[in-house]
């Protein structure tokens, strides 16, 4: 296994930061790291802290009489210069679980209320995101959305489109457009599975 020897802080924002990290390979060659984190101070890394504890959240919900629509955002990101499909997602604040951040996030971002599922652990314990980039973890919410679409809660700096994707236009998207990986995973089980949810139990 690696040794880290000393973490440097590059930036000090209020959402993500960089930190250099200087340690030594398995190998015995010098490694000079860079890692994006939510993480406030060196202390706060997860390489510092060993815990995983999620610093988002991301809501896979299906809307509709029918169940047959998944609640999807096209957003426009700078690091693309693009728009993008997502899953309706954000930040857990200081103290919030996460279910209670799913809620809020959704419906920030869309107007909609979420009715959570219950389900194992395993399926909505927090996972790394792009761990060659970041520490980030997001844990996954799963239920179902009702009420109206609204864009009255978004942030002035979002850029967020609504979408209600039945089947044939998931199909569409992941064939035609940019496309969030994990969203995407998912979106092949709303394709194929005649429950949504049925891979949960």
């Amino acid at each position: 296994m690696g040794q880290i020897h000393d973490v440097e802080k590059l930036t000090d924002s209020k959402y993500v930061n960089l930190y250099n990290v200087k340690a030594t390979s398995i190998h015995n060659t010098p490694v000079s790291y860079f890692v994006a984190s939510r993480a406030k101070s060196i202390s706060e890394l997860k390489l510092k802290t060993k815990k995983n504890t999620p610093d988002g959240v991301i809501i896979y919900s299906i809307y509709g009489e029918n169940k047959d629509k998944v609640v999807l955002i096209r957003q426009y990101r700078y690091t693309l210069d693009d728009y993008i499909y997502e899953f309706p997602a954000g930040l857990v604040e200081s103290g919030e679980d996460f279910h209670e951040g799913a809620a809020r996030e959704l419906y920030e971002e869309t107007g909609l209320t979420l009715s959570p599922l219950k389900v194992d652990e395993a399926y909505e314990k927090p996972y790394f995101t792009t761990i060659g980039m970041t520490d980030e973890s997001c844990a996954t919410v799963y239920g179902y959305a009702s009420g109206e679409i609204s864009a009255d809660a978004q942030e002035d700096s979002e850029e967020i489109e609504v979408v209600l994707a039945d089947r044939e236009e998931v199909r569409r998207i992941l064939k035609e457009e940019n496309v969030a990986i994990m969203c995407a995973y998912m979106l092949m089980h709303f394709l194929k599975d005649e429950e949504p949810f049925g891979f949960l139990r």
